[in-house]
């Protein structure tokens, strides 16, 4: 009898080993170096001189269509698992793009303006939540050698992974952007701005 209480443990401890195993664990965010490399200054004004790669998906733009939804939808708050898992990204909505920009590097942080309408802050080395209205984000930035990153990690595992940096003796800001999930890369692009007057 002893034996067979042992063996259903064991069966059951196998399992729940299993299942554990079988779920594949929400990416964490590692926190970015904090400290600016020497000689590096990202300030300028700069001006895009080209793109390229894979844009991003505007999910607005692929449904214009407008829909009232049923009193179920309507009573339901809480989308459903699979609902979750096949939405866009939400990681895409903390995105900034613009095609005139002035970037202003302090001993703590960067601000990038985009064609003088959005102000994006990033502290160097910080690891928080960031929001736009009920979407949330863990966030780090940071330097990875003389490159400025970004990391963006929405609740659906999609990672917005931006590189900030100085190419031609100081003279263009490549921008490196993308959107992955596990091994689906949604999108990848290049920007590439020239510096330019005020």
């Amino acid at each position: 009898m002893a034996v067979i209480a042992t063996f259903r443990v064991l069966v059951c401890a196998a399992l729940v080993g299993g299942m554990l195993a079988g779920c594949a664990a929400k990416p964490v965010l590692l926190p970015k170096n904090p400290a600016v490399p020497l000689d590096v200054d990202l300030s300028g004004y700069w001006i895009l001189q080209e793109t390229s790669g894979t844009q991003p998906e505007h999910v607005a733009a692929q449904d214009r269509q407008i829909r009232i939804p049923s009193e179920s939808a309507m009573r339901r708050t809480e989308p459903s698992r699979s609902e979750r898992r096949s939405a866009a990204p939400s990681a895409q909505l903390f995105l900034e793009n613009g095609s005139a920009l002035k970037v202003s590097q302090t001993e703590h942080g960067l601000f990038i303006s985009f064609d003088r309408s959005i102000v994006e802050e990033y502290t160097f080395g910080e690891n928080r939540t960031v929001a736009i209205g009920p979407v949330e984000a863990q966030r780090v930035s940071g330097w990875e050698g003389p490159a400025f990153i970004i990391e963006t990690l929405d609740e659906q595992g999609y990672l917005l992974r931006e590189s900030w940096r100085l190419v031609d003796n100081d003279s263009a800001l490549v921008r490196d952007l993308s959107l992955a999930r596990r091994d689906e890369q949604k999108f990848s692009s290049r920007q590439r701005f020239i510096r330019s007057q005020p």
